[in-house]
This record gives structure tokens, sequence and C-alpha cells, in this order.
């Protein structure tokens, strides 16, 4: 997501442990594997280089005790990137949970933007 195209609201940041935390990019890009099959794919449409998507899947797989992201090597078969059960488990989880903050946070955010003087854009 560019900053551009960034959500108005609420953005849930889950901290994990010291320095290790979850949020919507990091979903996001995970989102994307699933959906495209390639980490290059993934990052190219989050307009992030490879070399910055694949330290974020690197990253998570090393958070996590199993692996949330399964590659192959590219060659004949041209590599891929998969999200593993565990990959989809914590996809899924964190995706409930943005749900049920934006949910949880509606009311006050409305009041919030009554207050604003104005809308940037």
């Amino acid at each position: 997501m560019n900053a551009g195209d960034a959500k108005l609201g609420a953005r849930l940041r889950v901290v994990l442990a010291q320095d290790v935390a979850l949020g919507t990019g990091k979903a996001d890009i995970l989102e994307r594997i699933r959906d495209t099959g390639s980490i290059s794919e993934a990052g190219r449409e989050m307009g992030m280089s490879y070399k910055r998507a694949w330290k974020l899947i690197d990253g998570l797989n090393r958070t996590f005790r199993e692996p949330l992201v399964e590659t192959t090597r590219g060659g004949s078969s041209h590599g891929g990137a998969v999200l593993t059960a565990s990959g989809e488990e914590v996809l899924a989880r964190f995706r409930r949970m943005e749900a049920a903050t934006e949910a949880a946070v509606e009311d006050d955010l409305a009041a919030l933007r009554r207050l604003v003087a104005r809308t940037p854009g």
C-alpha cells in the first residue's frame, strides 16, 4: 500500500515480543503472496523492492515456530512462494483482530473525525 492509499482510521499493530510486531504491512504482504504465489510480485504490488519484501518474509519466518512462507527457487519452474498452514492461520487471526479493532473504535473514531477542523485531500 502506498502512503497515498492509506486507509483512514485505526491501524492494528500487535507486539508479540520485544522487537517483534505484526501489523497491516506484514499482513498485506502475506495476503499478496497468497494471492500471487510470488514474493517479487507481492513486493511490486506494494511498491517495495524484492530485497525489502524478502527481508520482511525472512523476519516473519524467523519469528514464528514454523515458517509462514515457503519458497521454491527459480529455474525452469520459475520458483514461487506459498503460505504455509501457519501463514494462513497468522493472516486469518490478524485480519479477525483487525476487524474487531475497527468495530471497537468505530463510534469514537467518528466522533474524533467530527472534531477535525478539515480533512486533508
